[in-house]
């Protein structure tokens, strides 16, 4: 029985991912970002219980681990979808109809800005640039940029994914 095992026997967390992350930085200074960037590899996001315990191990305060998880966007602190949708928000495509492929995407998967589909399958989010002004108004679903939007092409191109 692992250390974690012991400590959380009642928790149905699976802590080995987190002790292994831990033994790999073992020894290192400055290995925060590193082991949350590890962490949230495995989870796919920093769960609140691998936060806590990878503090008490790192013999850090949960304040400063969730500093740094909060500071930086690349950390999400909640679940995120199999895929992400990005719509641009940028000068060009707010003026070419940013707002309604944003509306429109939040009526077809019924969650707002920041949030996860209750099925994990996707992720709505809002940047402030794609770099595609000429394409506006412009959307990425994971590494796909989608140009010329019109909130009616905007069902086709969900029921892809």
């Amino acid at each position: 029985m692992t250390e974690a095992q012991k400590c959380y026997a009642e928790d149905p967390f699976d802590y080995a991912p987190v002790d292994e992350i831990l033994e790999r930085f073992r020894g290192q200074k400055g290995t925060t970002i590193p082991v949350l960037q590890a962490i949230q590899e495995v989870y796919g996001y920093l769960p609140r219980q691998a936060l806590q315990y990878a503090a008490k191990k790192l013999k850090t305060p949960v304040s400063r681990i969730y500093g740094v998880a909060t500071f930086y966007a690349q950390f999400h602190l909640q679940p995120r979808g199999e895929n992400i949708i990005r719509v641009c928000q940028g000068t060009a495509c707010h003026v070419r109809g940013g707002a309604k492929i944003m509306e429109a995407l939040k009526e077809q998967l019924g969650i707002g800005v920041g949030e996860t589909t209750k099925d994990r399958k996707f992720t709505l989010e809002s940047v402030a640039c794609i770099g595609a002004c000429g394409l506006a108004p412009v959307i990425m679903i994971n590494n796909d940029t989608f140009g010329r939007l019109t909130p009616e092409k905007i069902k086709e191109i969900v029921e892809n994914y």
